[in-house]
């Protein structure tokens, strides 16, 4: 009797970057041409502090209303709240808005992520800043693009040189953790970074403007397609103690940067608390 694990269905990455991408854009486009003057906050997630806006409603169910009609078979992990198994071996691992409080005070750092994975493996992503227009794409494989230009990390400056973001989680004790290992890092690198949006801090270390990356508290649609894109621009991304990145925590950077990192954060106790 055979205990291999089951197989994942084979299914091309192209069509699903091309719809990640459409649909992206088009909650995207929805988010600000339809922000509402008097932006209501309709609920709170993990705390009082972390909130739901009515636009991550309506983003959220633009994105689903969208792929399902394209792809009726498949599933979805949405943060506000999709879920559904589906049939075909694809979910739709979906971010309405990253970077809610960003938008609610008009930030201009927000973003749509969409990712499709198939199996436990995310094989295709697309992440929209709809301010800036700005569209990360990335299929498993193939490489990670920024507007149809190719995207390579920076090379590793070395821990000392690095220019590292992060960011921070909404639950009072999980922060005041992570403010712990923060002044332990900080002056261990050239500066911190903190933007608010994990998916455009993993896109912005494909495109060069970070060096580094970690944060505690992902959930899968924080990383899905930010975490392909940084990927796919040659980062490794991870956790500690070989651990997969996850809720645990997430590093990101080109090696030889990224073991520096993941020691430091290891000797740090960064995934603890």
């Amino acid at each position: 009797m055979s205990h291999d694990a089951p197989r994942q269905p084979d299914v091309d990455s192209a069509p699903l970057l091309a719809l990640a991408e459409r649909v992206a854009r088009a909650a995207g486009e929805l988010i600000v041409g339809s922000r509402p003057r008097s932006l209501a906050v309709t609920a709170t997630k993990s705390s009082v502090t972390d909130i739901v806006t009515e636009m991550d409603q309506a983003s959220e169910r633009l994105l689903v209303e969208q792929i399902r009609a394209a792809r009726p078979e498949d599933g979805f992990l949405g943060e506000e709240g999709a879920a559904e198994t589906g049939t075909s071996g694809v979910t739709w691992v979906i971010d309405p808005i990253d970077g809610t409080v960003n938008y609610l005070y008009e930030i201009p750092s927000y973003a749509v992520s969409v990712g499709a994975r198939v199996g436990d493996q995310v094989v295709a992503g697309a992440v929209v800043n709809p301010v800036s227009g700005e569209a990360w794409t990335a299929r498993r494989g193939h490489g990670a693009f920024l507007d149809g230009v190719r995207l390579r990390v920076n090379p590793s400056p070395g821990l000392a040189m690095a220019l590292v973001a992060t960011g921070f989680g909404y639950d009072a004790d999980r922060r005041r953790r992570q403010a712990q290992v923060l002044t332990e890092v900080l002056p261990r690198v050239r500066d911190i970074r903190r933007a608010g949006a994990a998916s455009l801090d993993l896109c912005a270390l494909a495109t060069g403007r970070v060096d580094g990356y970690y944060e505690q508290g992902l959930k899968p649609w924080d990383l899905a397609a930010g975490g392909l894109v940084a990927e796919e621009a040659g980062a490794v991304v991870g956790g500690l103690r070989g651990r997969a990145a996850g809720e645990d925590l997430v590093v990101a950077a080109p090696q030889p940067l990224f073991d520096e990192l993941v020691a430091l954060l290891t000797g740090l106790d960064a995934d603890g608390g």
